[in-house]
């Protein structure tokens, strides 16, 4: 199974008939977290006046929150949330500041306005997936060392780290989904001569065909 995110902390900001939006987003865990990071914009953002949010955590999107923060109901936190559903992002908190310039925006601005803002700021956080993952360490003899770089090269098998003992140690971190197949590999490569422990399963960052815990 995996789930999408964001990858960074970003503020975007723009001008709309005077008023200046700046959209906030922030990956985050838990409601403790997505609460912090609104205080904090909050309190960096006090003479705003209006900090709108919405966060949703959990991989199956299960907490889902908003306020208007005293815009009119509906045109504020819920167009925030919504492109946040839209873009399939979850454990993530996003602010839109508003500050007011005198020109009224009316129902449909202020949609248009607060959309674009958390738009803006999760296409410059940059979306990325999560995947369950493991660490898998090979250990094998210095002449299987090739064979064993060149099938993950082709199969597009990340290598982390080679260490150089008595035998060779070769440390990846692969796609639960792919492990049954990366070791058949492996043990077809080298005749059976590897030995592979996976170890540190949970979720991983997934960019291109490379694992991270964090990025």
């Amino acid at each position: 199974m995996s789930y999408f995110t964001i990858k960074d902390e970003v503020s975007s900001k723009f001008e709309e008939r005077k008023s200046i939006f700046i959209g906030h987003a922030k990956r985050v865990y838990n409601e403790e977290e997505a609460k912090a990071f609104i205080n904090k914009i909050r309190n960096e953002h006090k003479e705003a006046t209006h900090n709108v949010y919405a966060y949703v955590i959990g991989e199956n999107f299960g907490i889902q929150r908003y306020s208007d923060d005293g815009e009119p109901q509906g045109t504020a936190g819920v167009p925030v949330l919504e492109v946040i559903k839209k873009n399939s992002v979850t454990d993530i908190a996003v602010v839109v500041t508003r500050y007011f310039g005198g020109v009224l925006l009316g129902a449909g601005g202020l949609v248009r306005a607060y959309s674009k803002g958390a738009a803006m700021a999760i296409k410059d956080a940059g979306i990325v997936e999560k995947v369950k993952g493991c660490r898998l360490d090979i250990t094998a003899d210095y002449d299987l060392l090739g064979k064993i770089q060149y099938v993950c090269s082709q199969k597009s098998w990340y290598i982390e780290n080679v260490e150089y003992f008595d035998k060779v140690k070769i440390t990846t971190y692969c796609e639960i989904s792919s492990i049954t197949e990366i070791k058949s590999n492996i043990t077809e490569t080298t005749s059976g001569r590897a030995v592979m422990s996976t170890s540190e399963e949970g979720y991983y960052f997934k960019l291109e065909n490379r694992l991270f815990k964090e990025c």
